[in-house]
């Protein structure tokens, strides 16, 4: 299925219009998702100065998965929150993401979902993109993501006991099936992450509609009410799951945002809805993790 969050993302521009716009500013295209100009956007960049920033590889299975990870220079332990990417991977956008967490007092860790698969980050064509993320067997990224859990657990600088999951669309809904997969995980902040995604045979079995008994941290949904791919009712219907089911859930619609609302380098980019989500992602998560 091709998701109508791309019309949103780029707010009814074709792909063509939108990259002949890229390289009419002159941006080098590293990555089908880091065309960042403010034609794109407003291109947030979070300072290095005051964070310890690594790049590095965690084993998981026979594979070394490339990792960024940020956090604050000051000696002690961190709660620490893994970053899940959007289908584009580790692009800077999410590497800034990553520091925004340090900066708020978390060791923040991301990583690339595709490099097993050469990646992504090089690709300018959606559907070469696509082609790629969708073979991607969830069980693979719960694996990896286990993997991070165990890095971090063993981190000099974390605390095994105070982690903490988000993830931007696609890694959205990943967030809520790692929610459903791992007991290490004490808090979720979801960024518009599919909620009804097609399940094929050997690749995904189930999404998070299916998985709500299974769930035991606290979820945060942060949704736009415009999103194309991701019905109102679809959002409406997991949050009430959720409460049903006793579990701790909230669930926010942002009025007239589109997908990728906090997507700061693509003109989906909303300044009055991601300030507020991102203000509540923290909160969320200096209750669960820090509180």
């Amino acid at each position: 299925m091709v998701e109508d969050w791309l019309a949103n993302a780029y707010e009814g521009m074709s792909r063509r219009q939108f990259l002949a716009r890229m390289t009419a500013a002159g941006i080098g295209l590293a990555g089908f998702a880091i065309a960042a100009s403010p034609v794109a956007g407003e291109i947030i960049t979070t300072p290095t100065e005051g964070l310890t920033i690594k790049e590095g590889k965690v084993p998981s299975g026979h594979f070394q998965v490339p990792i960024y990870e940020a956090r604050p220079s000051s000696p002690g332990k961190y709660p620490v929150v893994l970053v899940i990417p959007e289908i584009f991977g580790m692009h800077e956008h999410i590497k800034d993401v990553t520091r925004r967490f340090a900066k708020e007092g978390f060791l923040g860790i991301t990583f690339e979902p595709y490099a097993r698969e050469g990646g992504v980050l090089h690709l300018t064509d959606i559907a070469a993109v696509r082609k790629i993320v969708d073979a991607v067997p969830d069980a693979q990224v719960m694996a990896d993501l286990d993997s991070l859990i165990a890095y971090a657990s063993r981190h000099p600088a974390g605390r095994a006991d105070r982690i903490g999951v988000t993830g931007f669309c696609r890694g959205g809904l990943y967030t809520l099936l790692f929610a459903g997969h791992s007991r290490e995980v004490k808090a979720s902040v979801v960024w518009y992450g599919q909620l009804r995604p097609t399940k094929t045979p050997g690749l995904r079995t189930e999404g998070p509609l299916d998985i709500i008994a299974k769930i035991h941290s606290p979820i945060l949904g942060l949704y736009g009410e415009a999103d194309l791919g991701i019905p109102v009712a679809d959002v409406k219907e997991i949050e009430a799951g959720l409460k049903a089911a006793g579990k701790i859930a909230e669930f926010i619609l942002y009025p007239g945002a589109p997908h990728a609302f906090y997507a700061d380098y693509r003109p989906s980019y909303r300044e009055g809805a991601a300030k507020d989500a991102w203000a509540r992602c923290i909160a969320w998560f200096n209750k669960y993790l820090k509180g």
